[in-house]
C-alpha cells in the first residue's frame, strides 16, 4: 500500500477506525512493541498508518487542543503548516463580526480554519488541489460533525468561483522543497494572484508570513500581525476593513493596538524600567504608539526596547525593572552575579552577537535568586542591562 491515499483511505474503514482507538497515546518507546503485537492480527501497512497519525495526533494537540487532535486526522505538512486553533478561532470570530456568512476557503490544506469559521456559523466552501489533503480535510469534516456548514472540494483553486461567497480566505503555501519562502511572490498561489482575487470580494482576509516586508502590503489593505502568547504566529491582509490601517492583536484577550502613524521614537537614557514589546507589535512597527503610551522613548535607534522612568500597565509589553547598567564586560557581570547570589539567570539579547547558553556557562550562575540580564546596546554601545520582571498591584 505504497499509494498515500489509499492508505488514508484504510484508515476509515472499520478496522482502520478501531486500531486507531487501540493505537491512542501509543509512547514512542513503546511504537515498536505496539507494532509487532497489532501486525500479527493487522496488515502491517495499516499498522503503520495507524501509529503514524497517532504520533500526529500527539503532535497536534498542541495547536487543536487534545480533544479535538483526538478525533482529527493529519498530514505531516498539515501539522506543520496548519494555524493554531486560537489564532483561527480569533480570524473566524472577526470574520462573523464583520457579516460574513459564507467563505471560499483557498488552500484549505487539513482544514483547521475551516473548521474554525463553521463553528462561528459560517458556511464554507474549503478548496485544496491535493487529493490527500482533500480527503483529510473532509474526514476531519465528518469527525467534528460540521458537514452542514463546511463543503470540501478537491480543485486547483485558479478555478473556483468565488463570486456566490461574501468573503475569500486564502492560506498560499510557504514553504517549498528547501523550507520557507520568504518572497511573498514565491507562494504558491502567488501573493499577487491572491491579491487580486480578495479584491474581486467584499470581504477578504490573506494569510501571509510575518516577516512580510510592509512595503509589499497592498495599498488596499489593513495588515495585522497576531502574537499567541507571545509568540509571533502570522500576518493578515484584510481586504473590506480599514484600506492602509495596521494593527497588532495579541492572544488569548484579543487586545488590539492599533497604528496611528507616530514618528519614530525619540532616544534617550536608561530609566528605571525597561519594556520589552510583544512580537507583534515590533513586526507590525508599532513601537512607537507604545513608547507614547508609556511615556518613554528607545534605549538606542535601531533596538525594540523602551525605557522609561514610571511603572505603566501595558499588555502590549513585559517591563522590567533595572538595577544595573553595565557597559558589556563579561568578568564584571559574574562579579555581580556572584554578589548577588544569581542562580537562575535569564539572557536576553537584541543587538547582540552574544550567545545566551555561552554567557551562561560563562558567568556560572549559583544562588538562590534570579535575574534577567539583556545584552544589548545603549546609544550605540555594547550594554548589560541587569533586572527583574516588575510588578505592580493590577498588572497581568
Amino acid at each position: 500500500m505504497n499509494d498515500p491515499l489509499l492508505a488514508f483511505a484504510a484508515l476509515l474503514t472499520p478496522e482502520g477506525r478501531a486500531l486507531l482507538d487501540e493505537v491512542r497515546g501509543t509512547d514512542p518507546a513503546q511504537e515498536l512493541a505496539v507494532a509487532t503485537r497489532l501486525r500479527r492480527e493487522h496488515p502491517a501497512e495499516l499498522v503503520s498508518a495507524a501509529l503514524g497519525q497517532a504520533r500526529l495526533r500527539q503532535r497536534a494537540a498542541a495547536k487543536f487542543g487534545a480533544q479535538d487532535a483526538e478525533r482529527m486526522f493529519f498530514t505531516p505538512n498539515g501539522v506543520e503548516q496548519s494555524t493554531r486553533a486560537s489564532v483561527a478561532t480569533y480570524r473566524a470570530r472577526r470574520m462573523a463580526d464583520l457579516g460574513v456568512t459564507s467563505v471560499a476557503d483557498l488552500c484549505c490544506g487539513i482544514g483547521g480554519d475551516a473548521i474554525a469559521l463553521a463553528r462561528a456559523g459560517i458556511r464554507v466552501l474549503a478548496v485544496d488541489r491535493d487529493p490527500l489533503t482533500a480527503a483529510v480535510a473532509r474526514a476531519n469534516t465528518e469527525a467534528l460533525e460540521l458537514g452542514e456548514l463546511i463543503e470540501v472540494r478537491e480543485a486547483d483553486v485558479a478555478e473556483v468561483d468565488t463570486a456566490p461567497y461574501d468573503a475569500v480566505f486564502v492560506d498560499p503555501a510557504r514553504r517549498g522543497g528547501r523550507g520557507r519562502i520568504f518572497d511573498p511572490e514565491a507562494y504558491s498561489p502567488p501573493l499577487s494572484w491572491a491579491v487580486e482575487t480578495a479584491l474581486k470580494a467584499p470581504h477578504a482576509a490573506l494569510k501571509v508570513a510575518p516577516g512580510i516586508p510592509h512595503e509589499a502590503v497592498p495599498d488596499a489593505a489593513e495588515a495585522e500581525w497576531i502574537s499567541d502568547g507571545g509568540d509571533v504566529k502570522e500576518a493578515v491582509l484584510w481586504f473590506g476593513t480599514q484600506p492602509g490601517s495596521v494593527r497588532a492583536t495579541l492572544l488569548p484577550g484579543p487586545r488590539t493596538l492599533l497604528g496611528r502613524g507616530l514618528p519614530d521614537p525619540a532616544v534617550r537614557s536608561v530609566g528605571r524600567y525597561l519594556y520589552e514589546p510583544d512580537g507583534a507589535v515590533i513586526r507590525a512597527h508599532l513601537v512607537a504608539e507604545v513608547a507614547e503610551d508609556l511615556d518613554g522613548g528607545l534605549i538606542d535607534p535601531t533596538i525594540a526596547y523602551i525605557t522609561a522612568d514610571e511603572f505603566h500597565v501595558t499588555p502590549y509589553a513585559t517591563a522590567y525593572e533595572i538595577t544595573d547598567h553595565l557597559p558589556f564586560n563579561v568578568k564584571k557581570l559574574k562579579a555581580l552575579l556572584r554578589e548577588r547570589e544569581v542562580g537562575i539567570l535569564t539572557v536576553k539579547k537584541r543587538g547582540s552577537a552574544v550567545e545566551p547558553e555561552e554567557l551562561r556557562r560563562k558567568v556560572k550562575p549559583q544562588g538562590p535568586n534570579s535575574a534577567t540580564v539583556f545584552m544589548t546596546r545603549v546609544a550605540g554601545a555594547p550594554t548589560m542591562l541587569v533586572g527583574r520582571p516588575a510588578r505592580a498591584r493590577g498588572f497581568r
